[in-house]
Formats: structure tokens, C-alpha cells, sequence
């Protein structure tokens, strides 16, 4: 009998042991966290880039950075008037407001709802329907992915990667709208399944909302100041819309598998036309025209696994994912492949310029003047930082493992970036900021 009690009290220490030790680092994605402080130059003698701030849910030693509310920041939006920044929480289910020049918390938005948030949904819209009988489909807590500012910065729209208990992402998730003058939400819409990426039209008139889930882009009229008259008016399918019936009780993979998988997403500077990159199947651009209201097929020629996509002085950026690199094209010679778009709904479009960054290239941004290019590396746990003019990488900064959201203040002297975490690596659960000084 005392043999088995030494052995039990064994076991129970093994148990303690084990849950005070953090999983074993991945050999091949080690873990990266800088030192505040740290300061480098770019390679060519330009810019002076400092880690300068950060928020952090992975020590509580580093009290001055902690934060329980950055839990799997997903993304990050700095508000036009660069006064505070929003941080998406996804796996807490949370948007997190900070101001920008004390780096104090304002808020927490949580994305939790019941039926005392009625008054928020706008009407059902005939594009999203459920798969089958949901008992209450408006209660539910929403994973916050990316966001868009509409109306000069007033409101900020977030979708929902799925509603919670919509385990494989098969039917219509929802985007949350936010008044930035209250950072309280005042709206609520469907959307189609696993919504990503989301982005405003230049003339502030459209939102885009794409679906990584079944292939298809929701648009949504937002042109009236009024939120009660905002709608949808029409959803558009890249080549193919992907039928639904998964589990409801067993977890699938919805990351991997999901047709063109759709993520970069962007208007023309003239509203012409809407862009979509293709994470999955044959890769390709998706060229969809907002004044005839039809998707007129593929661009091919860049690298496939296209992520990000921007458009700024007068060029076409992506950022490719699994190579680790970024291409731009001008802009006059991707509207030519538009044009040359036929029956077959597809062309190749050569003459891109390539960059070699770290690997796992994510979201991209362009600094305000076209002069350099920064990337959040996923893998590679880097800021990277691209001469835009030659398509040369002069910086790799080090950051908290493993980025994948990035913004520019709105002028271009702060990098905010999110690091998200890698499953089996550990990592993320951090919002790192870099003070960018021009040195000539």
C-alpha cells in the first residue's frame, strides 16, 4: 500500500511538472523576442529602426508590457487620425483599443452577443442562408480577423472568422461595425462562411468582404451616413461557389482545403474593379467588375499563394506566403491584362519585380511617400523592409514570434505589427511597434 501512495504522489508531481513547463520549442520555428530598445540600421544607411513599444500576453515578469486582453492578435488598424490603434484579439474574442501616444488601454470590445443585441442585426440578406436549423443563431461569440475604416474613420468594420458555435466555419458568419467616437458596436451583418479580408472602396461608396470558405465576395453599400441604410447588394463567385456539409460536431482543417481560399482584397484607385488574391487552387488574381457587376476571371503570372495586396503610387503589391517574397507591377500593365481577360476568364501577365524577404510573407504596407515597403514574416519572425524604387530588401528587424498583421501610422514613423502565435511552436500573443527614423 505504501508502494502505491510513493507512486501516486510521483505521479501527481510528474502532473505538476508538466503543467508549469512550457511545450518544447520547435527546432525549425524557434522562438524570437527582442529587446525593447534594440536598434539597427538599413543595410543601405537610410532609416534607423528602433523596437520601441510592445503589448504582451506571454510574461508576466515584463509587467510594464503585460496585457491578458492580447490573446492571439490577429491584426492591427491604426485610426486616421493616428490618435489609437485597435487590436484584434481573435482567439479572445475582442477588439482592444489603445491611445497611440501614451500606449494606455481604452477599451476592450467584446464580441460576444445575445438576444439583448436585437436591435443591432440589420436585416437578413438573401445571400446567406444556413445549412440547416440553427435554434439561435444570434448568440454566439465572434473571432475578430481584419477590420477597414469607412466614413473618414468613423466606423470600423471587423468580420467574424466564424460564429462560435459554428465549429467548421460552414455558414454565415457576421462583421461587426464600431463608431470609433465611442468604440461601442452599433451594427451587426451577415456575411457568407469564414470571412477575411475586408476593404473600402476609394470613394468610400462599397465594403468588400472576402470568404475564405466558399469562394465568394459579399458587397455591402455603405454610401449612406445613416448604418440602418446599409445593405447588401450583391455577392460575387470566383469561378466556383464550394459546397458545405462538413461535420457538426467533429473539427475539420477549414484553413487548408478551401477552393481559391481567398484573402488579399482591393479596389482600383477608380472603383473600377475589385482584386482578390487566391491563397489556394490554380493561385491567380480575381478581377471583378463593380460597373457590370461580374467576375471576369483570372490574372496568372505572379507567384502562387498570393496573401496581401495593395495598391499604392500607381503599382499592384502582393506579398507571397510560402516563398517569401513581394512582387509589385505597374498598375496601367495589370489593367491591360484585364483587358485581355476573354471567354476562357483567364491571361498571364508577365514583367513583375521581385523581392526576396523572410519567409512567410503576410500583410503588407507601403509608406505614405512609395518609398519602402514593410512586411510582417511570419516564419521568419522578422519586420521586413524593402526599398521600394529597387525591389531590394535592406532591413530584417527581429520581432516577437510569429507577425502576421501590420499597419503604418499615417505617416509612415511608426510599423505596428501583430504576432500571432504558430501551433506547435508556441509564440505570438504579442503587438510589437517600430520607430522608423530617416536618416537621409
Amino acid at each position: 500500500m505504501k508502494k502505491i501512495c510513493v507512486l501516486f504522489l510521483l505521479f501527481l508531481s510528474f502532473l505538476s511538472l508538466s503543467a508549469a513547463t512550457p511545450p518544447p520549442e520547435n527546432p525549425r520555428h524557434p522562438l524570437v523576442h527582442p529587446k525593447l530598445g534594440a536598434t539597427m540600421r538599413s543595410s543601405d544607411g537610410a532609416l534607423e529602426i528602433k523596437f520601441a513599444g510592445q503589448k504582451q500576453n506571454f510574461s508576466r515578469a515584463m509587467s510594464r508590457s503585460y496585457d491578458v486582453d492580447i490573446q492571439s492578435p490577429k491584426s492591427i488598424r491604426v485610426h486616421p487620425s493616428g490618435k489609437k490603434y485597435y487590436v484584434n484579439s481573435l482567439e479572445g474574442g475582442k477588439t482592444v483599443v489603445y491611445d497611440q501616444r501614451t500606449s494606455r488601454k481604452i477599451k476592450v470590445i467584446h464580441h460576444t452577443f445575445d438576444n439583448r443585441h436585437a436591435a443591432l442585426w440589420a436585416p437578413s440578406s438573401p445571400f446567406y442562408k444556413f445549412n440547416y436549423d440553427v435554434k439561435n443563431p444570434r448568440t454566439f461569440t465572434g473571432k475578430p480577423v481584419e477590420s477597414t475604416f469607412t466614413h473618414n474613420g468613423r466606423y470600423l468594420w471587423v468580420p467574424y472568422y466564424r460564429r462560435s458555435f459554428d465549429i467548421n466555419a460552414q455558414d454565415p458568419s457576421a462583421i461587426a461595425i464600431i463608431d470609433t467616437r465611442t468604440d461601442e458596436i452599433v451594427r451587426l451583418m451577415d456575411t457568407g462562411p469564414l470571412p477575411k479580408m475586408v476593404a473600402t472602396s476609394p470613394d468610400g461608396k462599397y465594403v468588400a468582404v472576402s470568404h475564405w470558405g466558399d469562394n465568394t465576395i459579399g458587397l455591402i453599400d455603405v454610401s449612406s451616413p445613416d448604418p440602418k441604410k446599409w445593405k447588401h447588394v450583391d455577392m460575387f463567385i470566383i469561378d466556383n461557389k464550394l459546397p458545405l456539409n462538413f461535420s457538426r460536431t467533429v473539427p475539420v482543417n477549414r484553413d487548408n482545403g478551401s477552393g481559391n481560399a481567398l484573402r488579399g482584397t482591393v479596389f482600383t484607385p477608380d472603383n473600377r474593379y475589385l482584386l482578390v488574391g487566391c491563397m489556394g487552387g490554380m493561385g491567380g488574381i480575381g478581377v471583378i467588375d463593380l460597373k457590370s457587376r461580374k467576375y471576369l476571371g483570372k490574372v496568372y503570372g505572379m507567384m502562387s499563394n498570393v496573401r496581401h495586396l495593395v495598391v499604392s503610387h500607381g503599382y499592384l503589391y502582393l506579398s507571397i506566403n510560402g516563398a517569401g517574397y513581394v512582387q509589385r507591377i505597374p498598375l496601367k500593365k495589370f489593367y491591360e491584362a484585364i483587358a485581355a481577360l476573354g471567354s476562357k476568364k483567364s491571361t498571364t501577365l508577365g514583367g513583375w519585380q521581385n523581392c526576396k524577404v523572410g519567409a512567410g510573407a503576410r500583410t503588407l504596407e507601403v509608406s505614405p511617400d512609395g518609398k519602402y515597403i514593410f512586411v510582417a514574416c511570419n516564419t521568419a519572425s522578422r519586420l521586413c523592409i524593402v526599398d521600394a524604387e529597387k525591389m531590394k530588401l535592406i532591413a530584417e528587424v527581429p520581432a516577437d514570434s510569429f507577425p502576421v498583421g501590420l499597419d503604418l501610422f499615417p505617416d509612415g514613423h511608426l510599423v505596428y505589427m501583430t504576432s500571432q502565435g504558430k501551433k506547435g511552436s508556441g509564440g505570438g500573443n504579442a503587438v510589437d511597434v517600430f520607430l522608423i527614423k530617416r536618416l537621409k
